[in-house]
C-alpha cells in the first residue's frame, strides 16, 4: 500500500509545479536567455532561495519542464483526430515547435551537455534520444494496430529514421545560429518527403 504523503510533501510538489507552470509561460514568450529566476519565482511568489531548493540552476527547470512537454505533445499526436498522417506530422512539427520556443541557446546547451551520456548527470536526460525513439515507434505501433499501417511496417527502422531527421535538423538549426525556423523546416520536411517515405506502408483504405 502507498505511503500517504505529509502536507509539507504536497506542499513541496505544488511549489515545484507553480515553478514550472511560471518558467514554461516566460520562456515561451521570451525564451531562455531573457528570462532570469527572479521572473520565474516572482510569477509564482516565491523567493530565489525556493527555486534552488528545487533545482541548481536556470536550465534545470527547462530540462525538467521539456520531459514532460515531449510526454504531453506524445499524448496529443496519440489523440489528435484524424489520419495517421495527420497525427505523425503533428507530432513531428511540435516536436521541433516547442525545441524552437524554448530557445536557441537552451538547445545548444542540452546537445552540448548530453552528446556523451556518460557526462549527464541527470539519469533522466541520458536517454532523451531512445525516449523520443520509443515516441515515434509508439505512434507507427498504433498506426499498425488501427489497420493504417501494413502489418509488415518496419516499425523499428522508420521510428529511428524519422528520430535521425528530427534530431538531424536540431543540430543544424543549433549550427546555423537559429538562421531560420527549426518548426518550419521540419513543416516543409513533412509536406516534401514525409508522405513518400510513409506511403509504401499505409493500407489502401488511409492512401485515399
Amino acid at each position: 500500500m502507498a505511503k500517504k504523503m505529509t502536507n509539507r510533501q504536497l506542499a513541496a510538489l505544488e511549489t515545484r509545479k507553480k515553478l514550472l507552470e511560471a518558467a514554461k509561460k516566460i520562456v515561451s514568450e521570451k525564451g531562455l536567455i531573457n528570462t532570469s529566476i527572479e521572473e520565474i519565482t516572482k510569477a509564482c511568489g516565491v523567493s530565489n532561495g525556493t527555486f534552488y531548493t528545487y533545482f541548481k540552476r536556470k536550465e534545470d527547470v527547462i530540462f525538467a519542464l521539456s520531459r514532460e512537454m515531449y510526454q504531453e505533445i506524445y499524448e496529443n499526436a496519440q489523440a489528435h483526430e484524424g489520419s495517421f498522417m495527420e497525427r505523425l506530422i503533428f507530432y513531428m512539427v511540435n516536436f521541433s515547435g516547442y525545441i524552437e520556443k524554448s530557445g536557441l541557446k537552451l538547445c545548444q546547451e542540452w546537445v552540448r551537455n548530453t552528446v556523451d551520456p556518460d557526462l549527464v548527470e541527470n539519469p533522466d536526460d541520458k536517454n532523451k534520444l531512445g525516449m523520443d525513439i520509443d515516441s515515434m515507434k509508439g505512434l507507427l505501433e498504433r498506426g499498425v494496430e488501427r489497420d493504417e499501417l501494413q502489418k509488415d511496417t518496419p516499425v523499428d527502422v522508420l521510428s529511428h529514421t524519422l528520430a535521425d531527421v528530427l534530431y538531424g535538423e536540431m543540430l543544424c538549426w543549433d549550427m546555423t545560429g537559429g538562421a531560420y525556423s527549426f518548426e518550419e523546416r521540419t513543416k516543409e520536411f513533412c509536406n516534401m518527403f514525409l508522405s513518400e517515405i510513409i506511403k509504401p506502408y499505409l493500407n489502401a483504405m488511409s492512401r485515399k
